[in-house]
């Protein structure tokens, strides 16, 4: 198949509109910090919009992960990495062409330019035809690149290059300056006397002497003097300066589209690959998962929530790995157990993981089975908004019934700690209902809750605990396992630490 992109294998995905907003859930799950690490220094290429859209397509998702895998290859990673800083030296050299304004300057600037780009291409054909290559993406690039490097095109373009190079080259002139006036002429191969001036002067030096010469600027633009020396000497060599002037009009538009859009889309694999790396050092795992539309047996292995990681391992901390399973008939998750034991970052993690997965990246854990959904939805807590006249209760209720409505079979829900700011009987009556109609939808669900009687509603659930360090309830294990609900919160463990029990404020008191 022809190449059109190495993001997308056809075409017609590939001339998708991107997506330049983060979706919904992007803060909840802290893809946000993740995205924003993940670009950090790729401004120029803008890279988020590729990380904002999931693809629909698993055959897409297997393209991504093959190219991905190619690039695990260190000898081909450096070739692409080589590539692109020549690309982006070549844009360098086009805005500092944009920034000047004399013409010819302007127009050096631009054949240097096209000369970066043709050494660009000849070296990366030349490594590309080194390496092993197995992902249907490179492989398809590799070939366009041969036709592309071999074509009239880009052949004329090369020689005409190289020529133009060569005749500027050529160029000599004599300057002669009297006073305010300076007149230019061709070089008559005039003999260069500084040498034997110095040679003669030698024998009478005896310390270091100051140096009277002048430094000249090594700053880009040319001053109003060194622009009439250039125009004078473009009157010398007419034809070579008029071939430069035919160059440069053209080959305006010299850049392949599709390299260039190469350049920019690889960009998406290196990052993610850079931002791998910070974690692997560490010994955590990652995994190309495998990805189904239609099979909702989920798992993963060792995984874990990546923003946390990342501050984490910046603080030299460590990172706490769980696992999770749903077989048979099981689609929903809930959390129970001690508040700060690791529940909404399990939730995180479920939803990072199926984005993650979504876009073709490798996912965090050693190994992982995850499904494609069609729509991710996330409901926390969020403050109130007093210019919608809502309580928080009927914005909870509200945000949830915008979710239900919108959901299929085929979409993620993950909900955290709802209904906190009602009764208890109220909760629970409120969380059965919900929590029919999401069995009733047959959507993958993870629901941290403080109502442990949503772990007995169906067979569809599967009720899993944060725990706690047996010996000292007060401290937390970050360990998700599947369980029963045990009913305990360990709250006066939380009380204790902070000195909040009731014999603890009594002694406070009488101080």
């Amino acid at each position: 198949m022809p190449f059109h992109s190495i993001l997308f294998e056809k075409n017609e995905d590939g001339v998708k509109k991107e997506t330049f907003e983060a979706p919904d859930f992007f803060v909840d799950l802290n893809l946000d910090q993740i995205v924003d690490v993940i670009t950090r220094g790729k401004e120029e290429y803008n890279l988020k919009p590729f990380f904002y859209t999931h693809l629909n397509d698993i055959d897409t998702i297997k393209y991504r992960h093959e190219i991905m895998q190619d690039l695990e290859n260190e000898v081909l990673l450096e070739d692409i990495k080589s590539f692109a800083e020549k690309m982006q030296e070549m844009r360098k050299h086009l805005a500092q062409a944009d920034k000047l304004y004399y013409k010819y300057q302007k127009d050096r600037w631009f054949l240097d330019a096209v000369e970066i780009y043709c050494d660009a291409i000849t070296d990366l054909v030349e490594d590309l035809s080194s390496v092993e290559l197995k992902s249907r993406g490179f492989l398809a690039f590799r070939q366009y690149l041969m036709d592309y490097i071999n074509s009239d095109r880009f052949q004329l373009l090369l020689s005409e290059t190289k020529k133009l190079k060569a005749d500027l080259s050529t160029v000599k002139y004599c300057l002669l300056i009297k006073g305010n006036r300076v007149t230019v002429r061709k070089y008559e191969s005039e003999i260069d006397y500084s040498t034997e001036v110095e040679k003669t002067f030698e024998k009478f030096k005896q310390e270091a002497a100051k140096d009277y010469k002048i430094k000249f600027s090594d700053w880009p633009d040319m001053n109003h003097v060194e622009a009439k020396i250039l125009d004078l000497v473009a009157q010398l060599y007419p034809d070579i300066f008029s071939n430069l002037d035919n160059y440069c009009m053209k080959n305006s538009d010299y850049l392949d589209e599709t390299i260039a859009t190469f350049d920019r889309e690889v960009q998406f694999y290196i990052a993610y690959l850079e931002y791998m790396a910070l974690f692997k050092r560490t010994g955590l795992k990652f995994c190309y998962p495998q990805i189904s539309s239609k099979c909702k047996e989920v798992y993963n292995y060792e995984g874990f929530d990546l923003a946390l990681a990342y501050k984490l391992i910046n603080e030299n901390s460590v990172v706490v790995c769980n696992d999770f399973y749903l077989k048979g008939k099981e689609r929903i998750f809930v959390i129970t157990g001690p508040n700060q034991g690791g529940k909404t970052t399990f939730a995180r993690t479920f939803g990072q993981l199926h984005y993650l997965a979504s876009i073709g990246c490798p996912v965090p854990g050693r190994e992982a089975q995850l499904f494609l959904f069609d729509k991710l939805f996330t409901h926390f807590e969020k403050e109130e908004n007093i210019k919608d006249l809502r309580g928080k209760l009927e914005d909870e209720l509200f945000r949830i019934y915008n979710i239900l409505a919108q959901a299929t079979s085929n979409s993620i829900i993950i909900m955290n700690e709802i209904f906190t700011s009602t009764t208890a009987k109220d909760a629970l009556f409120l969380s059965k209902k919900i929590m029919g109609k999401i069995i009733q939808l047959d959507v993958l669900c993870v629901w941290v809750t403080f109502i442990d009687e949503l772990a007995f509603l169906s067979e569809k659930i599967v009720s899993m605990v944060s725990t706690i360090v047996p010996e000292n309830p007060a401290l937390r294990t970050y360990k998700i396992v599947r369980r029963p609900p045990d009913g305990l919160s360990y709250a006066i463990s939380i009380a204790e630490k902070y000195r909040l029990t009731y014999n603890c404020l009594k002694e406070r008191m009488k101080l």
